[in-house]
């Protein structure tokens, strides 16, 4: 059973209570999730099963949306509404005026240091943050470098905001809604939060732990499984001819003329424009098999595998 599934991770389920009751009802030990969400915090949770399980570094990678709601007057120990209430300004909410808010939030887009939360899974010193936390220990932590892509501020109801954020990975959406609280002098915490797309993963598709039972007994679950090379679509995809499959088997490099020959005609791999340092190929074997990605290396002017899934 190899793929990924679109799970909608409900309120009061953890990251790993997913991937615990996943693995019961699959049958299957080899499962792991591509980002932790809050237990509070629902929404898109992409869970990698079988080889797929290889894919999940490079999902955990990927920029997501989540929508959020941030209030404001209040700031807690968690930066969200299930912490202790450290300080209570609401009494200066009457100060803020709408376009003030929304001039703060949108000042946020674009790149941003931000602290990492004392409540995460971050680790120091082999120690994660939120077990330090518990035990009444705060340390130092170094700010980070993230990027919020845009900011859609759906609803401005003060002490409420509603608000859509895409951002990179790395973000803390709590963090964000106490740095826009601090910013406007009045404090503020995270009331609650969904994720609502990680990569190509939707809300609209995902389904929760239920649905994937149903399947489950239904005999349907090959309906519900994206296939792994489904996560590079973006990616061109180049055929390797049979007499070289040995080499793509054995993950070796790969020359233009270890290609089928429509894809070395149609590909001029030297030349291709490209965001990314090395242009990356979703490569398959002659009868369509997918086995991994290959970047180009423009020095050898020849293919090297990045990420082999067999």
């Amino acid at each position: 059973m190899n793929g990924i599934l679109n799970i909608y991770k409900e309120a009061g389920y953890t990251s790993f209570d997913v991937v615990a009751k996943l693995r019961g009802i699959l049958h299957e030990k080899k499962i792991g999730h591509t980002g932790t969400l809050d237990p509070d915090a629902r929404g898109v949770l992409p869970v990698c099963v079988g080889n797929a399980t290889k894919v999940c570094a490079l999902l955990t990678d990927k920029d997501k949306e989540y929508e959020a709601v941030l209030q404001l007057g209040l700031t807690s120990d968690t930066q969200d509404a299930t912490g202790q209430i450290l300080r209570d300004r609401s009494d200066l909410l009457c100060t803020l005026t709408e376009d003030r808010v929304r001039e703060v939030i949108m000042g946020f887009v674009g790149d941003y240091e931000q602290i990492p939360p004392m409540y995460s899974a971050l680790k120091i010193g082999g120690k994660k943050l939120c077990d330090l936390a518990r035990e009444g220990i705060e340390v130092e932590r170094k700010a980070r470098l993230v990027h919020i892509y845009d900011i859609d501020i759906v609803q401005v109801d003060l002490p409420f905001v509603t608000m859509r954020v895409h951002c990179s990975k790395g973000t803390y959406i709590r963090t964000l809604c106490d740095d826009i609280g601090e910013m406007l002098g009045v404090g503020g915490l995270m009331k609650s939060l969904v994720r609502t797309r990680v990569s190509c993963f939707h809300i609209g598709q995902a389904l929760t732990i239920a649905e994937v039972e149903e399947h489950r007994d239904n005999g349907t679950l090959d309906e519900i499984f994206l296939p792994v090379d489904g996560v590079f679509s973006e990616y061109p995809a180049l055929h390797v001819a049979e007499m070289a499959r040995k080499k793509l088997q054995n993950g070796n490099r790969l020359e233009i003329s270890d290609l089928v020959d429509s894809d070395r005609a149609a590909v001029q791999l030297s030349e291709q424009e490209t965001t990314e340092k090395m242009q990356k190929f979703r490569v398959y074997d002659a009868s369509e098999k997918f086995y991994g990605i290959y970047g180009w290396d423009e020095e050898r002017r020849d293919m090297k595998s990045i990420k082999m899934f067999m």
